[in-house]
């Protein structure tokens, strides 16, 4: 039996490079820089001295000052996107049955900002324990889910995917599943993350993940170029309407696009990097392309993780040119990274997002901040350095891996 067709039906997006679906596809058809010197916090004794923040963002502007009390910046980021992508799909005014629709939301960390200033409060004080009732309901990366369902009462399956960097493809996959399998009509699917604080900088540059070209931030995160030196942080979140082809049809709703095909891995070989060879990458691939029935001749563009490591971005460039071997020479490659930073738990839904939006517009977003060649990366592949390139985009796959060697991949196709 063929499993039930899911298409994306709305799309909502809370982007350092725009603050709305629209304004979010603009900033990367403009190859706009989100990377900007920190704001939330004073970084001037730390190794990186910025990030991607989101723009312009005021919390009164979306909530009563209690609930901003009460919901950490990522549920806020995850409130945000969901209701925009919920009023595009116009799920409420079609009055879908609850029963049916579910929410499935990823997060890499969830919390961290809550977490941090509790401890830090705690460490100044006499040693009582006066935490905030609203600890750990605020830090837990399921809240946002849990919020999403309770505001819109929606009664299907509820939870949140962590792993990592892959967590919001991971929920869109799973989301994907859930509606093939019968389970579900409607899920709402994505990402948000709110890491730019004081741990999450530390720790990152503890790691020597960061980027540390505090005299240039705004071309930092550079993709596949000789120079990179790591990635940039960002935050923000992106949401997805996914909903059964037929179910969609009924109510007429807008098809933005079919989600055709997943695939799964794991490099099963690093804490933190990637098999040198892109093993885990190359399964992944494989799987997503197997699942999706397509040949790689009929892929037009790879959004890659890309993410301006220096092992990453080579691992990855190796594993496409295993996987897709001379049709690799006939699609498109970026990363958007280069424009948003790494959104961590965000990162595969807002980039997903990008995917689907090129297909719409028959444009390709450019990987910026290139200057240098890497001698290690193939000249012949088509990376969109610089400037946007118009094309035909039939069918887009969209890749993310996370810590943990967690790799994730979607094809969206146009219907």
């Amino acid at each position: 039996m063929n499993p039930r067709r899911v298409v994306v039906t709305g799309m909502g997006a809370l982007t350092p490079i725009g603050n709305t679906l629209h304004q979010f596809w603009d900033g990367l058809i403009s190859g706009t820089s989100g990377s900007s010197n920190i704001t939330h916090f004073d970084a001037a004794k730390f190794k990186t001295k910025f990030a991607c923040e989101v723009k312009g963002y005021d919390p009164l502007d979306f909530f009563e000052k209690k609930e901003v009390r009460r919901y950490d910046k990522f549920t806020q980021y995850a409130l945000i996107v969901a209701k925009e992508a919920i009023e595009d799909a116009k799920l409420i005014e079609s009055k879908v049955n609850n029963d049916k629709v579910g929410v499935i939301w990823g997060a890499g960390i969830g919390g961290l900002e809550t977490f941090q200033n509790e401890v830090l409060n705690f460490a100044e004080g006499d040693g009582t324990p006066r935490y905030n009732p609203f600890f750990i309901p605020k830090m837990i990366p399921d809240i946002a889910p849990g919020l999403i369902s309770i505001e819109y009462g929606f009664h299907g399956p509820n939870f949140a995917t962590v792993s990592a960097c892959a967590s919001s493809a991971n929920a869109i996959i799973d989301g994907l599943n859930y509606i093939r399998m019968g389970y579900s009509d409607i899920i709402v699917a994505g990402g948000s993350e709110a890491p730019i604080t004081i741990s999450g900088i530390a720790g990152f540059n503890a790691m020597h993940a960061l980027s540390t070209r505090n005299d240039d931030p705004l071309t930092a995160s550079r993709p596949f170029d000789r120079d990179r030196d790591g990635f940039v942080l960002g935050e923000g979140g992106g949401a997805l309407i996914l909903e059964e082809y037929e179910h969609a049809k009924n109510r007429g709703a807008k098809m933005y696009a079919e989600v055709s095909g997943f695939g799964l891995s794991s490099d099963a070989y690093h804490m933190t990097a990637p098999h040198p060879d892109g093993k885990g990458a190359i399964k992944v691939m494989k799987h997503c392309l197997d699942d999706a029935k397509l040949n790689s001749s009929e892929i037009d563009l790879i959004n890659m993780h890309g993410t301006s490591t220096s092992l990453g971005d080579i691992a990855e460039s190796k594993a496409v040119k295993e996987v897709f071997q001379e049709d690799v020479y006939n699609l498109n490659i970026n990363s958007t990274k280069s424009m948003t930073g790494h959104l961590l738990g965000a990162a595969g839904a807002i980039e997903g997002i990008s995917c689907i939006l090129s297909m719409n517009n028959s444009m390709v977003p450019p990987t910026i901040n290139h200057f240098n060649r890497d001698e290690n990366i193939d000249p012949k592949l088509n990376l969109t350095f610089s400037k946007p390139q118009k094309k035909e985009v039939n069918a887009s796959l969209s890749n993310t891996f996370g810590f943990g060697g967690h790799n994730a991949c979607i094809i969206f196709k146009k219907l």
